[in-house]
């Protein structure tokens, strides 16, 4: 696959503090990239650096196979940016919003009219065009920050949380239409807090912390990375520290954490550990009231590298 982004060696240093460290990554041509890290990790920098909003120390950045520069601006007529803080005139409807933004771009009114349409349908604003901004609830005011970043169809589409705070409907209206923009040629780079939603759309995945990266790969393979093989959560009601003590000597049971009646135990390996937990529970007489085992998830892979310490940066 031929490189949208290439990043090589990217370097950015505020004083003592090296905010990216040598860094390198391609983005390729028609995927879905998530850029993940816990909050100071280096992802918002990183970006601001490719879109040449940042100075950076050391690196080079190259996009459509061009050296991106502030005056690039042959390269930034073909690019999409949409950032987590909703830009839109308060004054203008919907329809205004998305026609000024689509027309820094697109000067031919009828070609612009097409686009216009296009961004509309995609976001699902067909019936909210005349509203303005402060009429719009949450989700829709997300969809039409979209819109706006979008209309001019550009060729890769930076998104920086752009479901936060919505509602579920809004946030499958988004997942679904960022999916038609990358099945109708367009290249992506999507930062998220919400693991589920990079599972559902990104075809491949990179966790940055302190400015390196820590993991790249698909879903599954980053999965692999997971120091536990299983999960078992148990719902079971006031249950003994005796019995706890007895399940952390299980052969392979890695960790045991009990609270609010709710019993959750990690195994580095094994295939039949419900049924042996289980028959312990039969054993001791203990009752419980659900029971139910899970693979490792993208979100127990992120805290094993990044650690789960609070992040306030």
């Amino acid at each position: 696959m031929s490189n949208v982004i290439e990043v090589k060696n990217l370097t950015k240093q505020y004083k003592q503090l090296k905010a990216i460290d040598n860094l390198s990554f391609e983005v390729y041509d028609g995927e879905i990239l998530g850029l993940l890290g816990p909050n100071g990790g280096g992802k918002s920098t990183t970006i601001n650096c490719i879109l040449s909003l940042l100075n950076f120390s050391e690196g080079e950045i190259k996009i459509f196979g061009k050296k991106m520069k502030p005056d690039a601006y042959d390269i930034k007529s073909k690019l999409g940016v949409v950032f987590q803080e909703v830009a839109v005139f308060d004054e203008l409807t919907v329809y205004e919003n998305i026609d000024y933004f689509c027309g820094l771009y697109i000067k031919d009114k009828d070609t612009r009219e097409e686009y216009i349409k296009d961004a509309i349908n995609l976001v699902g604003l067909e019936e909210f065009i005349k509203f303005y901004p402060k009429q719009l609830s949450g989700g829709l005011l997300r969809r039409l920050n979209i819109a706006c970043g979008i209309a001019h169809k550009p060729k890769l589409i930076f998104l920086d949380e752009p479901t936060v705070a919505v509602d579920p409907q809004s946030r499958n209206n988004i997942l679904d239409g960022i999916k038609k923009l990358r099945d109708n040629g367009a290249t992506i780079v999507y930062t998220t807090h919400y693991m589920e939603e990079v599972e559902i759309i990104c075809d491949r995945i990179i966790i940055l912390d302190k400015g390196k990266i820590l993991a790249s790969g698909t879903s599954d393979s980053l999965k692999e990375l997971a120091k536990i093989e299983e999960k078992v959560t148990v719902e079971v009601n006031n249950l003994e520290d005796k019995y706890i003590k007895a399940i952390k000597e299980f052969s392979n049971v890695d960790n045991v954490e009990y609270t609010s009646n709710m019993l959750l135990v990690t195994y580095k390996k094994g295939k039949n550990n419900l049924v042996e937990l289980i028959e312990f529970f039969k054993k001791e007489s203990v009752k419980y009231n659900k029971i139910y085992s899970e693979r490792p998830t993208l979100n127990d892979v992120f805290l094993e590298l990044t650690g789960k310490e609070l992040r306030d940066i």
